[in-house]
């Protein structure tokens, strides 16, 4: 039970083929095991670790040739949109750094090209600082959609106030509490070019900002756009992590190991509740989609 609603969700990966068809896995039980009361079907599509790849695959590439390119995420997302009443569009971090792109035109293309998309938020991944705070800040104004992130500590630094904690977002009457993590930077970024920047540490973060949404805001349902890793065989936190010792967060969007899941994982929570936890690999091949049904 969340904030009034019951829950039930189906979980798609949409793969962007070379003929820029669809391929469909895994789907649970129908929607009839709810009451008589018509459910509220918001579908939450998802990216992560798109590394500038505007284009699709070179049709000699190695792997995944011709697969993949802004052209066709862009059509999928507005078809999907065209079915589809209440829809959420989010990104995972990583959107650059990967290909001449964003060498020549740094973040403002991947920015203004996902703006188009309607993308409704995103969060940090690591090389979104390859270019220092600076080179952040300078581009960062290029994007239609806010970048939420809970555990970074920008308040010292020249990005202070330009990131988010948490959003709120309402579709069909529900409200959807979305926040962020990112990985630690240390060891992983060159200190120059994060700066001042505070790393708090993510699950601490994760339970207070969940119960935030839950108990201050009411929300239905929760979202956590994550760049800390889907799993690690050391201590390092990573999505399962914080699915296993949360307590109120529904899905977790993932990014950083470029895991392609060939499902989408379910992981009991501290409630007792499953979390759907989900990562579509790099690059832009895949599209992840999540359907949830809520009724009161």
């Amino acid at each position: 039970m969340t904030g009034g609603f019951i829950m039930q969700n189906r979980r798609e990966f949409l793969r962007l083929l070379g003929a820029g068809t669809v391929g469909t896995v895994a789907l649970t039980a129908p929607i009839s095991v709810f009451s008589n009361h018509k459910p509220i079907h918001i579908t939450i599509l998802h990216t992560n670790d798109f590394h500038s790849h505007i284009d699709p695959f070179a049709k000699d590439a190695p792997l995944n040739a011709n697969e993949g390119g802004m052209a066709r995420r862009s059509a999928l997302i507005s078809k999907i949109r065209s079915e589809t009443e209440h829809v959420l569009l989010f990104d995972a971090g990583d959107i650059f750094q990967g290909t001449p792109y964003f060498n020549f035109f740094k973040a403002k293309l991947d920015f203004e090209l996902m703006t188009m998309m309607g993308y409704d938020a995103a969060t940090l991944g690591n090389h979104e600082f390859d270019n220092g705070l600076e080179g952040l800040e300078s581009q960062i104004k290029f994007a239609g959609f806010p970048f939420i992130n809970s555990n970074y500590d920008f308040s010292d630094t020249i990005l202070a106030g330009k990131t988010i904690p948490y959003k709120i977002f309402r579709r069909g009457g529900a409200k959807i509490g979305v926040y962020g993590l990112g990985i630690e930077l240390q060891g992983l970024v060159d200190s120059k070019n994060y700066g001042n920047t505070r790393f708090n540490d993510p699950l601490r973060t994760a339970l207070r900002i969940e119960k935030q949404l839950k108990e201050d805001h009411r929300t239905d349902m929760i979202i956590c756009l994550s760049h800390l890793g889907y799993d690690y065989k050391d201590n390092t936190i990573s999505d399962k992590v914080i699915a296993e010792h949360s307590y109120h967060t529904d899905l977790i969007i993932g990014g950083h190991t470029h895991t392609f899941l060939k499902k989408p994982d379910m992981i009991r929570n501290k409630s007792g509740k499953e979390v759907v936890v989900n990562q579509v690999g790099f690059g832009g091949l895949i599209v992840g989609k999540i359907d949830f049904y809520l009724t009161r």
